[in-house]
C-alpha cells in the first residue's frame, strides 16, 4: 500500500472526532503538510461504522436504540459487515492511490467492545476481523486514553446518548481495560495518548508522535529545507 492508515481509538467521549479534525488540519494546512507527499487523494477522514453508504445504514442499526434488543453476536457480525464493506470499497482503493487516511475506530474497537466489553470469544473476533480486513492493519493507532467517568460525562453533556454510550459504567471500564491491554501488547503500532489535557495539549502530543512516524515513512521529505524549521502547531 502506498498510503497510510492512521486510526484513532478510545472510550466514549475520549475526543477522537475533535482530534481527527485537528490532525487533518495540521496535515493539510499546518506544519505537517511538508511531511507528507503532495498530490494524489491527500488526507481523507472516515469512520467505523459508517464510512460507506451501506455502512451509514449499518451505523443506524448499531447505534440507535431500537424496540428489539440486539444480541451480542448480532452486534459483532454487523460491525464485521461494516468493516468488510469499508475495507474493500473505500480504504484499500484510497490507500492504493497514496491517501493518508484518518479513521475513527477500526479492529481494536471490536476487540475492546465486543471482546472485553461483551465477553465474546477472542478467537472468534480475531477470525472475523481477519475476514473483514483481508489482512489490512493500521500503520499507527492513536489510543486516546481517558478515565471512563470523564468520557461518559462528556457524552452526557452532548445530549441524547446512543446505544453504546448507554451501556453501564462497568461495561465501559472493561472496554478501557481492553484498549490498554491492546496497547501494551502491540507497542509497535499502538501509541497511548493522554487525552485528559486540553484539546491543544492532546493535539500537540499527537503531532509529536505523527512527526516521528511521518519522518520514518517519508524520510526524503523530512530533510527538505522547508520541513525542518517549522514548529508544530
Amino acid at each position: 500500500m502506498k498510503g497510510k492508515l492512521i486510526v484513532f481509538e478510545g472510550v466514549e467521549g475520549a475526543g477522537k472526532t475533535t482530534q481527527i479534525q485537528r490532525l487533518r488540519h495540521w496535515l493539510t494546512e499546518g506544519a505537517g503538510r511538508d511531511l507528507i507527499p503532495a498530490g494524489g487523494p491527500g488526507v481523507v477522514v472516515t469512520r467505523e461504522p459508517g464510512g460507506t453508504a451501506l455502512g451509514t445504514k449499518l451505523r443506524r442499526l448499531l447505534l440507535e436504540v431500537g424496540e428489539e434488543p440486539m444480541s451480542d453476536r448480532a452486534e459483532l457480525l454487523l460491525y464485521a459487515a461494516d468493516r468488510a464493506q469499508h475495507v474493500e470499497g473505500f480504504l484499500r482503493p484510497l490507500l492504493a492511490e497514496g491517501a493518508i487516511v484518518l479513521c475513527d475506530r477500526f479492529t481494536d474497537s471490536t476487540v475492546a467492545y465486543q471482546g472485553f466489553g461483551r465477553g465474546l470469544d477472542g478467537e472468534l473476533i480475531a477470525q472475523l476481523n481477519a475476514i473483514a480486513t483481508a489482512g489490512l492493519t493500521s500503520d499507527v493507532t492513536l489510543l486516546l486514553d481517558l478515565p471512563v467517568t470523564v468520557g461518559l460525562a462528556r457524552t452526557q453533556r452532548r445530549g441524547q446518548a446512543d446505544r453504546m454510550e448507554q451501556a453501564n459504567q462497568a461495561f465501559h471500564e472493561r472496554v478501557q481495560a481492553g484498549f490498554r491491554a491492546l496497547a501494551a501488547a502491540h507497542p509497535e503500532r499502538m501509541v497511548a495518548i493522554d487525552a485528559g489535557g486540553s484539546e491543544a495539549q492532546v493535539a500537540q502530543e499527537i503531532q509529536t508522535v505523527m512527526t516521528e512516524r511521518l519522518c520514518l515513512w517519508y524520510p526524503a521529505l523530512a530533510f527538505r529545507p522547508s520541513a525542518s524549521p517549522k514548529p508544530l502547531s
